[in-house]
């Protein structure tokens, strides 16, 4: 079998390590100089971090309350322009905090950081809801002492999406990105020279050599093979999350509140046709490449669950699906991990940039800053001045499906594909020729690549899209070339990778 990497050129101006949010903005931002740039995953785009966020676009209102003025300004600004160039994909998403008499947070709290947070995005979006308001909104909040609450905007967004646009985009531009490819950073004469590639699915082997290589594998950024040192102290932070059917737990907004037991918030809102519901905040000490949310997590969302959405009754066998990310947080050893500052760390040496910690908000602010430093050894990747990360789309027509593909991709579909493919898969919000133009063009190598990464149909869909998986199969079948034994054998892997992933604890 040929492998993807007997492709490559030999030398490039810029290798990128690492496929996730942070690599996807520098891939991007570098390929505007005209030079020669790669990126290499070595699971799927995607697979790491920035699948398993909160999948918020937001400015930190939290971080107010920590001091971090300068991130919160930042992250405000930016999700303005992702709001402004990526409509379908970045959404405005309205946000309710129910103010109690007999818990925080206070009304005046609140609207003192809200109007700040208002002040630094240049527009007043907050206000004050009285209580018969609050309910008529959200009939199902909590009611004992109910004051009011607090109306806000910030955005939601598909994590995964966002990554891949950002990694297509890079591709029309000349770019190169391979995922599944395993890379170890290549050092001689006191400098790195480039890396060794190593194929995941044919198993070969290629060196390449680079003028510079960027190590963008954020929480493994000390774990890469051949990594030089240097690498900060990181505290790798498990966020675990609830997905639950939009008809049990019926949400018109986003509704926060702060959690009864140690006063983090807490955070419910409409996502891809689901309720999303998290997130915990805890010291992740097992394998990043594999977290799950534990029977403690799960007890204690329940638990604010319970204390704000009584009414409801919800129980853990209510979530359809759980995940967890992994947060390359750097340690500056305070006790409570949710005081972290989420702010980047960049270092570097003769010929590589290494970068981890950030927010999914600031990825293009992150790669700018990158590749300031990379510029310092070759020039060519001064960033520059500003310019649009997406290009906004001109079309009124399929926004939720331009946004995911962007306009090119979208226009190609919509003529390619038979239009009856354009119905919904089941109850989601997804549509069959999106799975078929994924396979077709979005670097699909597995399945799970496809359910859980391509579309969310592992997490929104009932037992992780297992009635649509002979269909799904089938057009994979056909797009993929894959045998009656591949897809069975695709279909065993995925079905284990769910159950150990994105089941709940217990659930058989």
């Amino acid at each position: 079998m040929t492998s993807r990497i007997d492709a490559l050129d030999a030398h490039y101006d810029l290798i990128v390590v690492g496929g996730g949010i942070t690599g996807a903005g520098i891939l991007r931002e570098a390929v505007r100089s005209g030079a020669n740039v790669l990126l290499v995953e070595a699971r799927d785009f995607a697979s790491g971090t920035s699948s398993g966020s909160s999948k918020l676009v937001h400015g930190g209102l939290r971080y107010l309350k920590n001091g971090q003025w300068r991130l919160t300004l930042e992250s405000v600004r930016e999700r303005q322009r992702l709001l402004d160039e990526a409509p379908g994909l970045v959404e405005p998403l309205r946000f309710l905090m129910p103010i109690h008499a007999d818990r925080k947070p206070s009304r005046a709290l609140m609207q003192i950081g809200l109007r700040v947070y208002d002040w630094m995005a240049g527009v007043r979006r907050s206000r004050w809801l009285p209580a018969d308001e609050a309910l008529a909104a959200e009939p199902d909040i909590d009611r004992q002492a109910l004051r009011g609450a607090m109306l806000y905007e910030d955005a939601r967004t598909d994590d995964a999406r966002l990554v891949l646009r950002l990694i297509l985009e890079a591709r029309a531009l000349g770019a190169t990105a391979l995922n599944h490819v395993r890379a170890e950073i290549v050092q001689a004469q006191g400098r790195v020279r480039g890396v060794r590639l190593q194929d995941a699915v044919t198993q070969a082997q290629r060196d390449l050599t680079a003028d510079v290589v960027v190590n963008a594998t954020g929480v493994w950024a000390s774990q890469l093979p051949g990594a030089p040192p240097g690498a900060p102290k990181l505290r790798p932070l498990r966020g675990s999350h609830l997905l639950f059917r939009a008809q049990r737990f019926p949400l018109h907004h986003a509704v926060s509140w702060l959690h009864p037991r140690d006063g983090r918030p807490v955070f419910a809102y409409p996502w891809e046709g689901a309720v999303l519901y998290g997130t915990t905040d805890l010291d992740h000490t097992d394998d990043p490449w594999e977290p799950r949310i534990s029977a403690a997590e799960v007890a204690y969302l329940l638990e604010g669950l319970t204390r704000q959405f009584p009414r409801l009754r919800l129980q853990a066998s209510d979530a359809i699906s759980s995940y967890a990310g992994v947060r390359p947080v750097v340690d500056s050893g305070k006790a409570d991990p949710s005081a972290e500052s989420r702010e980047s760390a960049l270092w570097s040496g003769p010929g590589w940039v290494s970068i981890t910690g950030g927010k999914l908000t600031t990825f293009r602010t992150t790669a700018r800053e990158v590749l300031q430093q990379v510029a310092r050894q070759a020039a060519r990747f001064d960033p520059g001045p500003d310019r649009p990360v997406f290009t906004p789309s001109r079309a009124t027509d399929q926004l939720r499906l331009r946004g995911r593909l962007g306009d090119a991709a979208a226009d190609a579909l919509l003529r390619e594909l038979p239009a009856d493919e354009l119905q919904a898969v089941g109850d989601t919000p997804y549509c069959w020729a999106e799975l078929r133009w994924a396979a077709r063009h979005e670097a699909v190598i597995h399945l799970d690549d496809l359910m859980m990464r391509r579309t969310r149909l592992g997490l929104v869909a009932e037992q992780g899209g297992e009635a649509y998986l002979p269909r799904i199969l089938d057009l994979c079948a056909q797009e993929l070339d894959w045998s009656a034994a591949r897809c069975a054998e695709e279909a065993q892997r995925y079905r284990a990778y769910w159950q150990a992933r994105h089941a709940l604890p217990g659930a058989a």
